[in-house]
């Protein structure tokens, strides 16, 4: 599937195209560090933890990332009704994430946004967006999210949009952002695939390096080709199953695809996956930790919902080991040694990024800051 671009060539430059952006200044690291924060009350277990949704125990999990050298942080946002698997509290992506930027020095701040719902129109974010950029100094992005969910389409009034469609939307909604970022002269347009028009729009001041960065999650093929295009970071997921031996062995061909889809327009891109990592100082106490957390899993009493989601089929294929369904993507346990290794054997398949998760947040993030990270210094994963 194309996406077409009608007249909106050349778009902004990325940041990528600036050697001093924070996003080309994080990319030097062998392997970009994200710790990818739970605002929501969501519960994979009934395991005790101190890990919450609330914003202040999201700060103090951001403030040591950031201390730490923690190139990304994010977060997923989701509209689900009463009793969906978000629990009883969920913060706005877009709100909470960006409100991280007075409290850290470096790291990029990712808001996930679901772009076709409301529904936004261009003005909005490009405003809202070059403003973030500017207070953040070049440190914020969108994750851009078209909504896999027939149930969240309904809570804002309408039938799920097909899937390509919905990334046809996006690309043009994209393509007017990028030009209001860019262009010093008034923009008209009238939408060919939604209802919003702009007349003599224009935004001031405009982003610091070209744009926002730019990500977003896919496995589709009109997904990748959207991601070729538009965005700087991609998120991506297992093909297998979400044990690391199944990751290890379907991801070089996914990743590839993606490369290349990016080199058919001319662009490169970086990858980035959510591993949880779940460490003790041994191995045996790392599989017991991992269990205990298994063993009491189903604490949240989640709803499933309708999707059409396409990349996480993999979880459905009997061929590919599941893991223990500890939250995640993938599933890296054991021993700090163990960790690395696994971190290694990523970076070694072409993943260029990861975004961290762990079951007891504070805490576990404290220790992979002690014991973990030395080691990945020493392995050639940090400078």
């Amino acid at each position: 599937m194309s996406i077409l671009r009608s007249e909106f060539v050349p778009l902004a430059a990325s940041p990528f195209d600036f050697p001093d952006s924070p996003l080309s200044q994080a990319a030097q690291q062998p392997l970009m560090l994200g710790l990818f924060l739970n605002f929501q009350d969501i519960r994979h277990s009934s395991l005790p933890t101190t890990s919450t949704w609330t914003f202040d125990y999201n700060v103090e999990v951001v403030k040591l990332g950031d201390r730490l050298g923690f190139e990304l942080a994010f977060s997923r946002t989701q509209w689900l009704p009463k009793g969906g698997y978000d629990g009883e509290a969920s913060l706005d992506s877009f709100i909470g994430v960006a409100a991280f930027a007075p409290i850290t020095k470096r790291m990029l701040l990712i808001s996930t946004i679901h772009v076709l719902y409301g529904p936004w129109h261009p003005l909005h974010l490009a405003k809202y967006g070059s403003t973030l950029d500017h207070i953040s100094k070049g440190r914020w992005g969108i994750n851009i999210v078209t909504g896999h969910r027939a149930v969240e389409h309904e809570m804002f009034g309408w039938t799920q949009i097909e899937h390509d469609r919905r990334y046809q939307m996006a690309g043009e909604f994209f393509d007017v952002v990028q030009r209001l970022w860019a262009e010093d002269d008034n923009l008209t347009y009238t939408s060919q695939h939604s209802s919003w028009k702009i007349k003599d729009g224009y935004i001031t001041p405009k982003p610091l390096y070209g744009r926002p960065i730019l990500v977003n999650a896919t496995g589709s093929e009109a997904g990748i080709n959207f991601a070729a295009q538009y965005s700087d970071l991609i998120f991506i997921t297992s093909p297998g199953g979400a044990h690391i031996d199944s990751a290890l062995e379907t991801l070089p061909s996914h990743i590839a695809q993606i490369r290349q889809a990016a080199a058919g327009y001319g662009r490169e891109v970086k990858t980035l996956i959510n591993p949880i990592i779940v460490s003790r100082d041994t191995p045996e106490e790392a599989e017991a930790y991992a269990l205990a957390i298994a063993e009491q899993k189903g604490g949240g009493g989640f709803r499933s919902y309708k999707s059409d989601a396409q990349a996480w089929r993999g979880r459905q294929d009997p061929r590919h080991k599941q893991g223990l369904g500890l939250g995640g993507n993938i599933e890296i346990i054991g021993s700090p040694e163990q960790v690395v290794d696994q971190l290694l054997a990523l970076k070694r398949i072409g993943i260029d990024g990861v975004q961290l998760g762990f079951y007891d947040f504070l805490p576990d993030l404290e220790y992979f800051g002690e014991r973990i990270l030395p080691l990945m210094r020493q392995a050639g994963l940090r400078l």
